[in-house]
């Protein structure tokens, strides 16, 4: 194992009372104390460590002898020194870290965690590790000095023209690799977005309900949102028209509303187009998981119907492949490509190369097309599989909405039940949900559960899951 750099030492103060050998043995033992050192760690050598700190080797080397007298570090000889294997827990010298109240009222889009109902994560067991494993070594053996320095803040020219191909075939999209934009999520494209055709001050319809951190990040830039209800066929874009006929954006989700899962349909489709087009006003298309329907095929995409170059594609790698890959990529018309990376250019540093690569040669070997058939068959099985396990245990305290598409169920409760409060629960047993109610702005009593069904393995599973939550009703 490497020592641990210098750096993690908190640097030494040359006002204080107490001599730099007791303020180097206090940072190291504190660091022990917290975890930021652990048993079997190495630390830098007394010489790294006199050089590092511009001090006499024997200042190092009194702290050293006295956090070995004391139990903290052993030597191992040319093997350096390390903390010792023998420390326990019970040896740190600060309070416990208080854990997160689970009872407090907020929602974490996304948690760092797997459990079971998460809501944005994909079948994580099922993903080809050993495939990316590979392609990951291979990558890393051709690697040049070249390929270390700063990425591309566009993106990796090999991925741009991979995502565009991937597009142009899968979702009816026709584009050129310079107006793809990688990102680094979500998030970074809603940003960029903003920045690049927005100003403080202007209005933009936003779906309700509706994914609650695209409302967060559009306030966060001092911009309106509009809360425009949807129905059965999607965002009702006369209300929207009402309500904020000047708005100078809308974000959408055609494919699957983001979350009750309805298809936008065409003649709504049509109508926003047309609004755009005669307003001047921009469409952002989020396509989060338009590759999974299980009725028939995907739907293609709101940008093969623009014809004025007014609609920006949102894709994200998230959805599938993992969350921790941290790769997104936005579709921008042919005329804003410049404006475009006149941004980008001041506000992103890039995503990892190496990502990049591997991405890259995972969607050019085709392992990405047969993932994605993989899934979408694996995910209508474990979408059934749960929707009956549940109805068989929860049935008469729920309704389970079966959308034709997605990754998650929505569970209406029956009765005066909130589902915060049930959520909330349900996060002290360890089990994940989401209340709808904390999607919408609106107050009209609407209470329902948010579940993620990916990584439920069979309808056993599922029912064992509905017996734990039937006990928190």
């Amino acid at each position: 194992m490497p020592a641990v750099k210098p750096e993690k030492i908190s640097p030494l103060d040359p006002t204080a009372a107490a001599p730099f050998y007791r303020q180097i043995y206090d940072r190291f033992r504190d660091a022990i104390a917290t975890g930021m050192l652990k048993p079997g760690d190495r630390i830098p050598s007394a010489r790294s460590l006199t050089k590092e700190l511009g001090l006499a080797r024997g200042t190092i080397e009194t702290a050293y002898s006295l956090l070995a007298a004391e139990g903290y570090i052993e030597a191992r000889g040319q093997a350096g020194t390390v903390v010792s294997p023998e420390l326990k827990p019970r040896t740190a010298i600060t309070g416990p870290v208080p854990l997160p109240n689970p009872n407090v009222d907020t929602v974490s889009f996304r948690p760092d965690s797997i459990l079971p109902f998460q809501m944005g994560l994909p079948a994580l067991d099922a993903f080809p590790r050993k495939i990316w494993a590979r392609l990951g070594a291979r990558s890393v053996r051709a690697m040049q000095p070249s390929d270390m320095i700063h990425p591309p803040m566009y993106g990796l020219p090999l991925l741009r023209a991979e995502i565009a191909r991937y597009l142009q075939v899968s979702r009816g999209l026709s584009c050129s690799p310079s107006q793809v934009f990688v990102t680094s999520g979500y998030r970074q494209t809603v940003e960029l977005i903003g920045h690049a055709l927005l100003k403080a001050g202007n209005r933009v319809w936003l779906e309700d309900p509706g994914y609650p951190p695209t409302r967060e990040i559009f306030n966060r830039m001092h911009i309106e949102g509009v809360s425009v209800p949807v129905d059965g066929e999607g965002m009702v874009v006369s209300d929207a028209v009402k309500l904020a006929p000047r708005a100078h954006a809308a974000v959408v989700t055609p494919a699957h509303q983001s979350p009750l899962g309805m298809s936008l349909s065409l003649p709504r489709r049509l109508a926003l187009l047309d609004w755009s087009a005669r307003n001047k006003a921009w469409i952002i298309e989020d396509d989060y998981d338009g590759e999974y329907r299980y009725v028939s095929r995907p739907l293609p995409a709101l940008k093969s119907l623009d014809r004025d170059g007014r609609v920006l594609y949102a894709g994200t790698f998230s959805k599938v492949l993992f969350p921790g890959i941290r790769l997104a990529y936005l579709v921008v018309p042919e005329g804003q490509v410049e404006q475009f990376e006149q941004v980008t250019e001041s506000l992103s540093a890039g995503c990892p190369g190496l990502t990049q690569t591997i991405v890259t040669a995972f969607i050019g070997e085709g392992h990405f097309a047969r993932h994605i058939q993989r899934m979408r068959k694996l995910y209508a099985e474990r979408r059934e599989a749960t929707a009956a396990g549940l109805e068989s245990v929860l049935g008469k305290y729920v309704r389970i909405d079966l959308q034709p598409g997605g990754m998650h169920l929505i569970l209406r409760l029956r009765g005066n039940r909130s589902d915060r409060r049930l959520v909330a629960s349900m996060r002290e047993q360890n089990l994940y949900a989401e209340a709808l109610t904390d999607w919408t702005t609106r107050n009209d009593g609407v209470s329902a559960l948010l579940l993620n069904f990916t990584n439920i393995d069979s309808r056993r599973t599922a029912e064992n899951f509905g017996r734990r939550i039937l006990k928190l009703m």
